[in-house]
């Protein structure tokens, strides 16, 4: 990677424009019906605390007082049951979690703060499908 300048978004990012510019899927990464959830091995009946629908998670997600859009990713069994937590957590649409390494959270994090860039998601909780495009911003 050549050396990029402090005032280009990409100046901390391992990955330049080039790997995120486009449409990209990222498959069964998040919250949906068949999110896994822990069973009590005495009765088999889902735990109360772990039972949800999609419809609560997203409605969790949108409720983060956040300027960056949220989505609902699931949680894990260890953590539901530690914790007693839901089935699902709220991440900014960029997330390592979602997007599989932190190198494309922090290079759709820089285009979606910069102004060069125009950054749209679309989350489909029935698939638990995540895409995410990029493309540069038209010139003034």
């Amino acid at each position: 990677m050549t050396e990029q300048p402090a005032d280009d978004p990409f100046h901390d990012c391992e990955l330049n424009p080039k790997a995120i510019l486009g449409t990209h899927t990222f498959e069964d990464v998040l919250f949906t019906d068949e999110t896994e959830t822990p069973v009590n091995v005495l009765t088999g009946q889902t735990l109360a605390h772990s039972q949800a629908t999609v419809d609560e998670a997203r409605e969790f997600a949108a409720s983060i007082d956040t300027d960056t859009p949220q989505i609902a990713l699931p949680a894990s069994v260890e953590t539901q049951i530690e914790t007693a937590s839901k089935p699902y957590t709220a991440a900014a649409f960029f997330h390592f979690k979602a997007t599989g390494s932190l190198e494309l959270h922090r290079a759709y994090h820089a285009a979606y703060e910069s102004d060069g860039f125009s950054v749209a998601f679309e989350a489909n909780y029935e698939s638990g499908d995540l895409t995410i495009t990029v493309e540069r911003a038209d010139d003034p």
